[in-house]
């Protein structure tokens, strides 16, 4: 595995995933050859989150290329880490987490996005379930938070949700200041 190449070689990945979904191949299982995965599996990544980015970006033009490298070097990151290389073998339910709705502190969607950033950070996420989502991207755009932010400070703070909760509250209330909005 070469770690200085890694934004190249994920590049190339992504920009494969990009040219087979605008070519019309709709299923993340053989999106890849044997190599490719295999490389991306040596990573901590999934077929499906590249998969889950091409598709968002060919429908909306989102989250591009910066946002999906970003949130992937902190999964690798955490996967060579925290895990030292070995992939998970639990699989989230998204049915346990809190609903879209739900609000903390006055801030909605941050309930449901605890467990999923931690499914992400621990490769844990089902294949129906993406990270930086329509949904996610509103909850970082309006708080003004770089999904792969998130995703670090919940690495930093991985069974702390009330530091995790009180630097999003801060973060958020920074916001409001700055553009002088209400929520």
């Amino acid at each position: 595995m070469a770690h200085y190449t890694f934004p190249d070689d994920f590049r190339a990945l992504y920009n494969h995933a990009l040219a087979a979904y605008a070519a019309g191949k709709r299923d993340a299982a053989t999106l890849f050859n044997a190599t490719q995965t295999t490389w991306l599996a040596s990573n901590g990544l999934s077929a499906q989150a590249l998969f889950d980015y091409a598709e968002d970006e060919h429908g909306a033009g989102v989250p591009g290329f910066g946002h999906a490298l970003t949130i992937e070097t902190v999964r690798r990151d955490y996967f060579l880490t925290a895990q030292g290389g070995q992939a998970s073998s639990v699989v989230a339910d998204p049915d346990t987490w809190p609903g879209k709705h739900e609000a903390l502190h006055g801030i909605t969607w941050l309930p449901r996005l605890l467990p999923k950033a931690r499914a992400k950070l621990r490769g844990e996420l089902p294949a129906s379930m993406m990270y930086c989502c329509g949904g996610d991207r509103l909850f970082f755009q309006t708080h003004d938070i770089l999904p792969a932010e998130f995703l670090s400070l919940v690495w930093r703070h991985e069974n702390e949700d009330a530091a995790i909760i009180a630097w999003t509250v801060a973060r958020s209330l920074s916001t409001r200041t700055k553009t002088g909005t209400r929520r």
